[in-house]
């Protein structure tokens, strides 16, 4: 008997033995260690600041008395640093080893959503105080897109950028999904259980601490990498590098045609979606449950995007980005004609779907376009242009809701986003621009220390005929 269960166990010793190796084999990116340190990091984080997504707008409406002016300026507060710090963000990630710029911006946004969380939990938060915690977190999250953007290229070769962009967003999706569909119930039951404390509901409260708690918890695996600086034998000065960043980014047309683009669509869509969607929610759809569905069906979708990204690559990537940014007008569409529940959330998982797969091919235009020393440079005029134009729409669509209507504004902000799309497919770069064009990155994969590259591409021929 003894000798049959030693017989029985071999089969499940070996499939514990053989599972990963086979999943490496499937996707070789997963062979690196830096990058499943990544991995981590990229489902922690964002399922720790969709609590915040969550949070912020509800406690703001709580202590408001409901105003969607006083919502925008605090929204508006989160993402105005942008116009400051992106850039230097980008200067800072091509000098020193960006996963350290991340922590930093890390620690920047737990502070500021767990320090407003508290005060959630123990006093009524004034206006003055809700602006100066997310200028905060808005400070972090600026300087933390271009380092972030850095970063992946340096832990993973050119051949394999496509297959560690899909992975990683799906990883980041995933825990975003998760996070914001769990901060929206998190703070509905327990809102439920203790309806107020001193008149306001906690639950906000609480979401924004487990935000600040998850983003501190990241912070070992960030520092467990082992990525440093680029090295340099002169050091130029900031503004040197600044110039040399925008040369190389008004060089590609698609690049700054489509920035224009979204620095539009951003602005309408924030203004209409992230700042009058939560009062719509609060108004006509169930509250902070019923946001966080939405935005849990948006996230669901975009893991559903991730896994398609793995085998899809559009001919013509760029073509596609400018169509997909058009469609995002549908967000503010379906609130503005106060479309069911579970159709709005079938809406956004669709449109989280052709988001992501449109995420994935900038990410690799971008990783494969420009040069890796420009990199963090190049992503932060990136970000910069297309959420210079957010705090307006923030600013904006709290008063013109407030004289207009909600729905009117929403119905502007979806024609907007609409004109701007149509406008970017004029140029003929944008509409050419071929996915089998050669790129920069394809004789220059990065080194990746302490990883022999044929071991990062081990089994790659297994996945290369869908890439």
């Amino acid at each position: 008997m003894f000798a049959r269960a030693r017989r029985r166990r071999i089969p499940s010793d070996r499939f514990a033995r053989t599972a990963p190796a086979l999943i490496a084999a499937r996707l070789p990116v997963l062979g690196i260690r830096d990058f499943r340190l990544l991995l981590a990091d990229r489902v922690l984080a964002p399922a720790s600041f969709a609590f915040s997504m969550v949070g912020v707008s509800f406690a703001v409406l709580d202590a408001t008395h409901g105003s969607t002016a006083k919502l925008s300026y605090v929204l508006a507060a989160q993402i105005a640093p942008s116009l400051v710090f992106l850039l230097l963000g980008g200067v800072i990630a091509d000098r020193i080893a960006p996963q350290k710029v991340i922590v930093a911006a890390n620690v920047m946004i737990a502070v500021g959503e767990g320090t407003f969380g508290i005060l959630v939990l123990t006093s009524h938060p004034a206006l003055w105080q809700m602006i100066g915690l997310e200028c905060l977190t808005g400070t972090g999250m600026a300087i933390f897109y271009p380092a972030s953007s850095a970063l992946l290229p340096r832990l993973v070769p050119a051949e394999l950028m496509q297959e560690a962009s899909a992975v990683s967003r799906l990883a980041m999706n995933g825990g975003q999904m998760g996070g914001a569909v769990l901060a929206g119930f998190v703070i509905a039951a327990i809102d439920a259980v203790h309806p107020a404390a001193g008149g306001r509901p906690i639950g906000p409260g609480f979401a924004l601490i487990i935000c600040g708690t998850g983003l501190l918890g990241t912070l070992p695996l960030m520092l467990a990498l082992r990525v440093t600086a680029h090295e340099r034998t002169q050091q130029p000065g900031m503004l040197r590098e600044l110039r040399e960043g925008w040369s190389e980014f008004r060089s590609h047309t698609w690049l700054w045609v489509i920035v224009a683009q979204f620095g539009i669509v951003l602005m309408a869509w924030y203004g209409s979606f992230a700042v009058l969607g939560p009062v719509v929610a609060r108004a006509h759809l169930g509250g902070a449950a019923a946001w966080g569905t939405i935005t849990g069906a948006e996230s669901l979708g975009l893991v559903a995007g991730g896994l398609i990204s793995l085998r899809f690559s559009p001919r013509r990537p760029m073509r596609f980005v400018v169509l997909i940014g058009g469609s995002i007008g549908i967000s503010p569409l379906a609130l503005a004609m106060l479309w069911p529940l579970p159709l709005i959330c079938a809406t956004s998982f669709a449109l989280g779907i052709a988001m992501e797969i449109m995420m994935v091919q900038w990410t690799v235009a971008l990783a494969t376009r420009i040069p890796p020393a420009k990199l963090a440079r190049v992503s932060s005029y990136d970000a910069l242009g297309s959420v210079m134009a957010m705090p307006v729409g923030a600013v904006l669509a709290g008063p013109i809701a407030a004289w207009a209507g909600v729905s009117v504004t929403q119905y502007g902000a979806a024609a907007l986003i609409v004109a701007a799309s149509v406008l970017a497919l004029i140029p003929r770069d944008v509409r050419t621009l071929r996915a089998d064009q050669p790129t920069l990155l394809a004789a220059a994969a990065p080194e990746m220390p302490g990883v022999p590259l044929q071991e990062a591409v081990s089994g790659m021929a297994a996945t290369s005929a869908g890439q």
